[in-house]
């Protein structure tokens, strides 16, 4: 399917960062960060690789309710509004707020009002890189009804569209030539199968870590793409939907984290809400990361996304593990007080002051 002529970028960064990715930390005792510059003069010599993300940008059509409709049953809705989501579109706004060094999303949106809406949010969301971003003729912008509760809980229900539908039958060069110039790639599975595998199999070519979030179809992952992920990341009910094991105790969820070792995947980060995370590095003791609490839970939508986009900044920067995951925690735990995925993506120099605020105390 032809794809229309996209705005030529530089591409910037130099070494990957394969040697993050064994290993586990000790805890660290102060907060390493930089702040994020003011100025975007930033020379590629001292930047970190850039982070790139394939994968989904969908409308998320938000309707606000006391609780989820019973089978024939109507209810009403007391708010309704259109906002940019999607996992690709959420970690790379994430990702562009976050990051050093520079953000791409390589995705497909329609020729429509959706891909619109989608093109001019990553745009205000600052920091993403959209010259790889293409309008696919032929197909409508992915879109995702999001129904959510008063305690900020959600379900969600999307349509592929582009997202599915948008891709040529190879991925283009250019997008894999930038995979291969990045620090970390990042993929979740609101993207055809296919496509993930391909660029995995190109940033696997050039040494790039591979991070796959498990988060969109909920069909088994194909073995020949989790041979080629470095860091998988479920939360524990895609734990246990993958592996067919329970996930209800910690116990339960090593082993399955276990079981994803067996499949190929050598680190398995897991997500668990109100528990906060763990990573479980072959061969190794779990590193567990417990939530920084939130002020207010409003909206959780975006908030699996934070923590894996944060992840993949930190880890892009060469941090350890463990320090890695408490940056993803308190992006994770900032994102969720405000309503909307992609609005709710919390700027560095936020999620550093809250660092800070929790050491402190």
């Amino acid at each position: 399917m032809a794809l229309e002529a996209r705005l030529r970028l530089p591409l910037a960064g130099p070494t990957p960062a394969t040697a993050f990715l064994s290993g586990s930390n000790p805890k660290p005792s102060h907060i390493s960060f930089s702040l994020k510059p003011a100025s975007t003069s930033l020379s590629a010599a001292n930047a970190p690789p850039p982070i790139v993300v394939v994968g989904s940008a969908n409308a998320d059509i938000y309707v606000e309710v006391d609780r989820l409709p019973l089978v024939g049953e109507t209810v009403a809705a007391s708010a309704g509004h259109s906002l940019a989501g999607g996992k690709g579109a959420n970690q790379a706004a994430c990702g562009g707020r976050l990051a050093l060094g520079p953000t791409y999303l390589v995705a497909r949106v329609g020729d429509d009002a959706n891909g619109r809406l989608l093109e001019g949010a990553l745009a205000d969301a600052g920091g993403v890189r959209l010259d790889r971003v293409a309008r696919a003729p032929g197909a409508p912008s992915g879109h995702a009804v999001v129904m959510l509760m008063p305690d900020g809980q959600n379900s969600i229900i999307i349509v592929g569209g582009a997202n599915m539908e948008g891709w040529a039958p190879e991925v283009d060069q250019e997008d894999l030539d930038l995979i291969r110039q990045a620090g970390v790639l990042l993929l979740q599975r609101e993207i055809p199968d296919w496509v993930n595998i391909q660029v995995a199999q190109a940033a696997k070519g050039a040494g790039v870590p591979v991070i796959l979030d498990a988060g969109g179809m909920d069909a088994p992952v194909p073995r020949e793409l989790l041979e080629l992920v470095d860091i998988f990341s479920p939360n524990e009910t895609e734990l246990a939907r993958l592996t067919g094991m329970p996930t209800e105790t910690f116990e339960q969820i090593s082993q399955a984290a276990g079981a994803c070792h067996k499949m190929g995947v050598k680190e398995v980060l897991v997500k668990l809400g109100s528990q906060g995370s763990a990573l479980f590095v072959e061969g190794e003791e779990p590193i567990r990361q417990a939530i920084i609490p939130a002020t207010e839970v409003v909206d959780t939508t975006g908030a699996g996304d934070t923590f894996t986009s944060a992840f993949a900044v930190a880890l892009v920067e060469g941090k350890p593990k463990k320090e890695c995951m408490r940056f993803a925690a308190a992006a994770a735990s900032l994102c969720v007080g405000v309503k909307g995925a992609i609005p709710s993506m919390p700027d560095r120099e936020t999620v550093m002051s809250l660092l800070e605020s929790v050491q402190a105390e």
